[in-house]
């Protein structure tokens, strides 16, 4: 019996197996949406390179054109070339979309951590205003603060809407927070007489920051459904102001000179971006659960 070697059955197998199971890195990945936002966010921020004419030039000669050589996308009722619309107002309806989601992460992050490292009293007062902020429909605020602040600009619009859209990110940083408050890093650095933004910045965003990144993505896609939605409404931007959402709300006088151009195409642009957001935002989302199950 000396010498005899043993050998496990099936542990080549298992190796060609896992090498079999191996994925590309590629794979599982939401490329297309990935590819299709790329180009729309590269075209906004290049606007001059792409536009073919002036947006805002009034060419009352040429108003209600429908699409063709000269004009890509056709004009609006006011003569303005849409193709050159598209670009230019993308870049405002992204800007908006992404300074919102600046402030309403500012105003989550800090709101939750705070929540979270606070005694039981002060965590449970600022979660019962934070559900109560929660349960007003945010399009109805939206509405409400920027009655109070006058016309819209841009800046008004992305503050409005950052004010108003930071609950559902704060509750999540509260209980991550909540899970690491005790951890002996945290602990040692109180101790040394370590300030809330020190020990946030330093130890509590790192653990948390993976877990809000989707809810981050989907603000984006919020804001920009909002400030749509409010110059579809006639309550944002102004018609002088290029956006895809201004572009919209001459819709009325579209339908009513059958220019189904002036709609469908700032409309095909709105929907395929957030459509982008939205795949890439759930992509993120299964990321993280599934980092969460394997712990």
């Amino acid at each position: 019996m000396t010498g005899t070697s043993f050998e496990i059955v099936g542990a080549h197998e298992t190796d060609c197996g896992k090498a079999a199971v191996k994925k590309k890195w590629w794979q599982g990945k939401p490329l297309l949406s990935m590819i299709v936002l790329l180009v729309i966010f590269s075209g906004c921020i290049c606007a001059e390179i792409v536009m073919t004419k002036d947006p805002v030039y009034m060419d009352l000669l040429n108003y209600n054109k429908a699409p063709g050589r000269e004009f890509l996308f056709g004009t609006d009722t006011m003569g303005r070339d849409i193709f050159s619309m598209i670009w230019y107002g993308g870049r405002i309806s992204l800007l908006i979309g992404i300074l919102s989601t600046v402030i309403s992460v500012f105003i989550a992050v800090v709101i939750g951590s705070f929540s979270g490292i606070s005694p039981q009293w002060l965590d449970n007062l600022i979660m019962r205003f934070t559900e109560i902020f929660l349960s007003i429909p945010s399009l109805l605020l939206v509405v409400l603060l920027q009655a109070i602040l006058g016309k819209a600009n841009i800046l008004s619009l992305s503050v409005v809407i950052g004010l108003t859209s930071w609950t559902s990110i704060a509750k999540v940083i509260r209980t991550e927070v909540r899970q690491i408050k005790s951890s002996e890093y945290v602990l040692a650095s109180r101790c040394m007489g370590g300030g809330f933004f020190h020990i946030l910045w330093r130890h509590l965003a790192p653990n948390f920051v993976s877990s809000i990144m989707f809810m981050v993505v989907m603000n984006v896609r919020s804001a920009i459904i909002s400030e749509s939605t409010l110059s579809f409404m006639g309550i944002g931007l102004p018609v002088e102001v290029i956006s895809w959402g201004s572009m919209l709300s001459l819709s009325e006088k579209a339908l009513m000179t059958n220019s189904w151009w002036i709609i469908v195409i700032p409309g095909a642009f709105l929907i395929v971006t957030l459509l982008c957001l939205t795949e890439i935002g759930n992509y993120m989302r299964k990321n993280v659960n599934r980092k969460e199950s394997n712990l």
